[in-house]
């Protein structure tokens, strides 16, 4: 028998206030067709002032305890990627499990913007694989508006607010690549790319939180290639294949990233879970809630093969292949 770590439950939060492409348009240089074209987004959530990473979060959390039939105190640890923490310490990993009164335990954060989930994913089922937990909450969630420059149309667009959460559960598996669970994943970074998309702020630099600078055509060309390749890796450690694959949930940034990188892959856009519309990029919280939303939707069946893959500043990337 192989140890293994299966979700159990998903959720997601979005914020009450939609924000349509035509609330830019008296901003900056833009319009909704513009928007549309380029990106596939026609809307996007923003936080209300005064609302937090923390509180989405804990919001996707419950909702997916709920969906597992769980309690907090079946919880043994919390990993959440995020970009935009409440605060600069502490872990805003550690607010969620103040809030939901988890007493027990462990809580932290993971940075990798864009890619963050798929990095979060990758050590939660680490510490499964080891032994060290039983069941874990992985959540993604952004109040990624706080970080954008209102006047930079080429950013300003792109970004939302939201968070989703899953429950990761060890299970005694066959060990084949027919078992549930998180069969394979694979992970990246390249320093020398930081330009690309990165934010101009932070305690150590400038004492201030900064805003979105991305070199946007650069980046395309780049998600594209290594989008296809992580994807490939993670497929090649489980023993699978493109023929394989029965759902490919992205990381949501641009429609055009997601039909290219679905292209190479040989996967028609049917079996691709697509939320971009809706949502806009709300970077590490975009995988979680694309796929608790094809889940409320029933698309996802026990047994299906779901890869999911993503790229952030960093640039960091990576993919993920499980058996739902």
């Amino acid at each position: 028998m192989t140890r293994r770590a299966v979700i159990r439950g998903v959720g997601h939060y979005l914020p009450e206030r939609v924000v349509p492409n035509s609330w830019f348009e008296s901003i900056v240089d833009t319009s909704d067709e513009w928007i549309r074209t380029r990106t596939g987004i026609e809307r996007r959530h923003f936080a209300a002032e005064g609302e937090t990473t923390s509180q989405l979060a804990t919001r996707a959390a419950r909702a997916a305890l709920e969906d597992a039939g769980m309690e907090v105190g079946d919880i043994d640890a919390i990993v959440l990627a995020t970009t935009t923490p409440d605060l600069t310490f502490p872990a805003t990993a550690t607010m969620v499990q103040r809030a939901l009164g988890m007493t027990r335990g462990f809580a932290f954060d993971v940075q990798a913007v864009c890619a963050g989930f798929i990095f979060a994913l990758t050590n939660a089922n680490a510490l499964i694989l080891s032994g060290q937990v039983e069941r874990v909450l992985v959540i993604g969630a952004e109040t990624f508006s706080r970080l954008l420059d209102m006047n930079d149309r080429a950013t300003c667009v792109l970004f939302g607010d939201g968070a989703g959460a899953v429950v990761l559960e060890a299970r005694a598996l066959s060990g084949t690549n027919a078992d549930r669970g998180i069969l394979a994943a694979d992970l990246h970074s390249d320093g020398r790319d930081r330009e690309m998309l990165y934010v101009d702020g932070g305690p150590s630099t400038t004492g201030t939180t900064g805003v979105v600078k991305m070199l946007g055509n650069q980046l395309f060309r780049k998600a594209v290639e290594r989008l296809t390749e992580t994807a490939h890796r993670a497929l090649g450690k489980a023993g699978l294949s493109d023929n394989d694959v029965d759902w490919i949930i992205p990381h949501q940034a641009n429609i055009r990233i997601i039909q290219g990188t679905a292209k190479r892959m040989g996967v028609p856009m049917e079996r691709v879970i697509v939320t971009v519309q809706d949502h806009g990029n709300t970077s590490a919280a975009s995988i979680p809630l694309a796929m608790s939303v094809a889940h409320r939707q029933g698309k996802l069946r026990q047994g299906d093969l779901i890869v999911t893959e993503a790229i952030g500043g960093g640039l960091s990337w990576g993919a993920l292949v499980l058996r739902w």
